[in-house]
Formats: structure tokens, C-alpha cells, sequence
């Protein structure tokens, strides 16, 4: 199966099990062409352990489930970087933003999830598109009640998310004004790198968070980012999940979703699309 690997090692079956526990544990599906993805993800893992195939590494997960996490964060993709769908920043920028302002003026929260945040880009990106360009303004807003969520299931990319340091190249992609006006040089060698701005950093709050399981927010959300998490779910789990992101949406409430995907289901009685890959929950604000 794995050219140069014994199948007493790892074969077919054990690349149905890790399907099975990758889909039960995140609703990702693992298709046949991932076998290889498979092996070569968890076999630094299989030999961390100890144990001498990945079936008996995946009988030992049973009573391991620190170990189970990081299997799952080994299987999750966490391709990602700053600006991307540049349209959703620009609605934002343009429609949402004015009416979190009046909100957060208005002395009312404003709460915010970027949903598989990952390595952090989308969140910060995010975070400094609703200061906005005027550092003093921006910094005046930030002691207003606003309350940033950002989830992912992998916690190795939430170790980067919190760092909130990145290639110098890498925020090139934002508008210049706002990396002048919430981005500060970072302490490293080689690579000029660039760290967010502190006051940034205090609004945002991180979780490892798995989607398919309980969600610990009692409160709705007036803003949910969730792009290019849900294109590796069949169909029922993505209907399931926009249901719930629908449901924890505040009326007028935003949700983005990722470019290829789209709002089916049950989810569709309770949001509106409003722009490309751009929903509002209906009912009045």
C-alpha cells in the first residue's frame, strides 16, 4: 500500500480505522487518496511510541487521549495567511464594521469567533481590519467591550496563533495602513519578522476547540468566520455545522464561509445570503 513499508506495519485496514477515527473525532473524511498522507503524518508518532506497527499504535490511543489530539492535529491541514478571500475583509470593513462601532459605542458587547482559526492569520487579520486604520481611533475602541474568540481543533497551530509572529513577507498581503498601524518588528534571527501589535493581542481569547463536540459559548455572536475548514466534511456534517454556526449567530449576524463552500440544508431557514459566501442570520439586529 505504502511503497517500501510492510503491510504487517501499516495496511489497508489501518488506513480504515484512522478514516473511521478521523471522521468520528472531527467529521473530516479521509478519502483512499490519503494513504499515504496518513503514513507519513503519524508515523513520527508510531515511532515516538514505541510500538512496532499502527495497529497496535492505534490500539493504544483507546487509553491515550492526549495522544488522540495529537493525532487529529497531525491529520488537520493548516494552510492559511493573512488577507485571504479578500472580499470577506472588504463587507466586513464596509457594511459589518460601521454597525459593530455603533454597537461598541452604544456600550454594548461585540462578540466575535473565527472558527479553525488555525495558525492565526484570519483572526488578526480580522481583529485589525475592525480597528481600522487610525491607530488612535483604533485604540480607543479596543477599550470598548470586545470580546474575540478564535478556535482551532490542532493544537500545535493555536501555539502559533498565540505567538502572533510571522514572516515579514507573509503580511505583505494586508493593507499597508494597517500593517503601519497594528504591526510591530519582532525579535528573531534571520527572516525580518513582524509581531501583532499588543493592543491586538489582549482583545483575543484562544481555545482548542473540536467543532463536533460541545461548544462552550452560551452567547450568540454578531460575527462567525468559518472558511476552508468545512471542504474536508461530507455533506451531512457541513449541514449539521452551519446549523449550529447559524443558531449561535445573534439576529443580523454575520457568518463567512470559505470560497467552495455554500449553505445547504436547515441552515438555509435561518440565513440570508448577502454577498459571496456571505450569510446573515434573519430576524432584526
Amino acid at each position: 500500500m505504502v511503497p517500501g513499508v510492510s503491510p504487517a506495519i501499516y495496511g489497508e485496514a489501518d488506513f480504515r480505522r484512522i478514516a473511521g477515527l478521523i471522521h468520528a473525532e472531527t467529521g473530516i473524511v479521509l478519502s483512499e487518496r490519503k494513504k499515504m498522507l496518513a503514513y507519513s503524518r503519524l508515523a513520527p508518532l508510531v515511532r515516538r511510541s514505541g510500538l512496532t506497527s499502527f495497529g497496535a499504535f492505534l490500539d493504544s490511543l483507546r487509553d491515550d487521549p492526549r495522544t488522540m489530539t495529537e493525532v487529529v492535529a497531525a491529520l488537520t491541514t493548516n494552510h492559511t495567511y493573512f488577507h485571504r478571500e479578500p472580499h470577506h475583509f472588504e463587507h466586513f470593513e464596509t457594511v459589518v464594521r460601521p454597525e459593530l462601532l455603533q454597537r461598541a459605542q452604544a456600550g454594548a458587547d461585540v462578540r466575535i469567533w473565527s472558527a479553525g482559526c488555525s495558525t492565526g492569520e484570519e483572526i488578526w487579520t480580522l481583529m485589525m481590519v475592525l480597528l481600522g486604520r487610525d491607530r488612535a481611533a483604533g485604540l480607543k475602541l479596543a477599550r470598548g467591550r470586545l470580546i474575540a474568540l478564535a478556535s482551532d481543533i490542532s493544537i500545535n497551530a493555536l501555539a502559533g496563533a498565540r505567538a502572533a509572529h510571522y514572516p515579514a513577507s507573509a503580511l505583505e498581503a494586508l493593507p499597508e495602513p494597517l500593517r503601519r498601524a497594528w504591526c510591530v518588528p519582532a525579535n528573531a534571527a534571520g527572516e525580518p519578522r513582524l509581531g501583532i501589535d499588543p493592543a491586538v493581542q489582549a482583545l483575543v481569547r484562544f481555545r482548542e476547540l473540536n467543532l463536533m463536540g460541545e461548544w462552550p459559548m452560551n452567547r450568540a455572536f454578531d460575527v462567525i468566520f468559518c472558511r476552508n475548514v468545512m471542504i474536508y466534511f461530507d455533506i451531512a456534517t457541513k449541514e449539521r455545522l452551519v446549523e449550529r454556526f447559524a443558531r449561535q449567530l445573534a439576529p443580523g449576524g454575520y457568518l463567512y464561509i470559505g470560497h467552495s463552500e455554500r449553505v445547504s440544508g436547515a441552515a438555509t431557514a435561518l440565513l440570508e445570503p448577502v454577498g459571496p459566501t456571505i450569510y446573515r442570520r434573519k430576524g432584526h439586529a
